[in-house]
């Protein structure tokens, strides 16, 4: 049975590793810039988005509808496909992975919904995960618990110029972000359980990329990694952080990606964010 895998754009796959594998269908992610609907990965990009932001448009985000979702399935299936793996951005931050569900459902049980609890690539190593198993010639069932297995063992950290853009699309509280902005503190956050929370604040974006690497070090332990460093109008930051994190890394580094996030993580963001995303790598026995 021919597995497939499908996931959203928040996944931010690097162009190389997408041309790599076959099996792999990425849907994007709707933006409304000024009320006007885009789709992330097809019309609009991180770069849309800054310019945007600092024009001072609204910028906005949905889920993806069901009936996208159900089109996709069908129309994979109707391909020759025997299942579906669907990874998908954590269902604590959208309503994708629930459209994913009620998509799925009408399907018996040749799509298994898998929600990442990430973002970035926090969703795209669990759907590359999924991938492998795929192309190894493993069976729905278990490819979708390769992208579970993935889920343990990768973490995500991200600096932050300023909470606002977090509180202004409802992924944090609105006290936090007073807080943080009276204090002129830059946060340092985490996905832990699909949910983004406050790890430390640091006063200097310097000071906050040594906490982004120290916490990669300490969450990494004595693994062979990949990483991926995210960022949005941080390209300078973002290269420093991946130059560092690969001379720490040496020999154990399996891969090290920089990219611009796309829309609809750069829209929660906002300018200046730098992230850095680990998959341990399972010990060969």
């Amino acid at each position: 049975m021919t597995v497939v895998v499908v996931t959203d754009s928040t996944s931010a796959l690097p162009a190389e590793l997408r041309a790599s594998h076959r099996g792999l269908t990425v849907l994007g992610i709707p933006v409304l810039i000024g009320g006007v609907e885009h789709r992330e990965g097809v019309d609009v990009t991180g770069e849309a988005i800054l310019r945007a932001m600092r024009e001072s448009q609204t910028v906005t985000t949905s889920g993806l509808p069901p009936e996208e979702l159900k089109a996709t399935y069908t129309r994979l299936l109707d391909e020759g496909a025997g299942g579906i793996v669907s990874v998908h951005l954590s269902g604590r931050l959208s309503g994708t992975v629930a459209a994913a569900e009620a998509a799925a459902a009408g399907f018996g049980g040749r799509v298994a919904v898998v929600d990442s609890l990430g973002a970035g690539m926090g969703v795209g190593y669990p759907a590359l995960a999924a991938l492998e198993a795929a192309e190894k010639g493993l069976d729905l069932l278990s490819a979708a618990a390769a992208a579970q297995e993935a889920i343990g063992r990768t973490t995500t950290y991200f600096y932050l110029d300023t909470l606002e853009y977090l509180r202004r699309g409802g992924r944090i509280s609105t006290a936090r972000a007073i807080v943080g902005t009276a204090l002129s503190v830059k946060p340092i956050l985490g996905v832990e359980d699909g949910r983004i929370d406050v790890v430390e604040k640091v006063r200097t974006p310097t000071r906050g990329l040594q906490r982004l690497a120290a916490l990669a070090v300490a969450d990494a332990g004595e693994a062979e990694v990949e990483m991926t460093v995210h960022h949005l109008g941080a390209e300078r930051r973002a290269e420093a952080l991946a130059g560092w994190l690969k001379e720490r890394f040496e020999g154990r580094l399996r891969r090290m990606d920089v990219t611009e996030v796309g829309a609809a993580v750069g829209a929660h963001c906002g300018p200046g964010l730098v992230g850095v995303i680990t998959r341990r790598r399972p010990r060969v026995i």
